[in-house]
């Protein structure tokens, strides 16, 4: 009998470390979490002043209307991530996303290198995209992060941005489609 209570307790010992680990993954995996909704912030925050300057260069209406209809919801994807916060009792940190920044940067000098040239509406589709692609990558990260610490409601509203992202690549998609359509039928 001795012998099945030191095995019962080397059972039970491994169990508790068991739980201490996964305990520690979750708060690292929580920390990880807190730390990517920081960063996807402050990207959409530095997307809504990048956006009307995008639209503004823009030649063809239907590229400067379907960025000033993407800034409206990005507007939302900050105020939606800020209620993703509030439904797990955190607050959003400050922190600069280093990727937006370039990407951005990137669109910028798209701009300025094609300011008078005919490829300047696809230059903005082409920087745009990859931001859509940043974001999307973001958010398919941060639901499944939020699907796996149990943070359902968080989830809910993690998903929609998501899904208004995707939806939003293929709008640009679209678009250039048309553009170059309606260019090709020009010549």
């Amino acid at each position: 009998m001795p012998k099945q209570n030191k095995q019962s307790n080397r059972v039970n010992q491994r169990g508790a470390e068991s739980e201490s680990e996964n305990q520690q993954t979750d708060n690292d995996l929580q920390e990880l979490f807190l730390d990517e909704l920081a960063d996807v912030y402050n990207a959409e925050q530095q997307l809504t002043k990048a956006l009307p300057k995008m639209a503004k260069a823009a030649q063809s209406d239907e590229l400067r209307q379907a960025l000033e209809e993407h800034l409206e919801e990005t507007e939302e994807h900050v105020t939606r991530l800020e209620k993703v916060a509030e439904s797990i009792d955190e607050t959003l940190k400050r922190k600069t996303c280093q990727a937006m920044k370039g990407l951005l940067a990137e669109g910028e000098d798209i701009v300025k290198e094609q300011k008078d040239s005919s490829a300047l509406d696809a230059g903005i589709i082409a920087a745009c995209q990859k931001v859509e692609h940043y974001e999307i990558a973001s958010y398919g990260t941060l639901c499944a992060w939020a699907e796996q610490l149990g943070h359902d409601a968080a989830l809910k509203l993690l998903r929609q941005t998501e899904e208004e992202e995707s939806a939003a690549d293929e709008k640009l998609s679209e678009v250039a489609e048309g553009i170059a359509n309606q260019r090709a039928q020009a010549e």
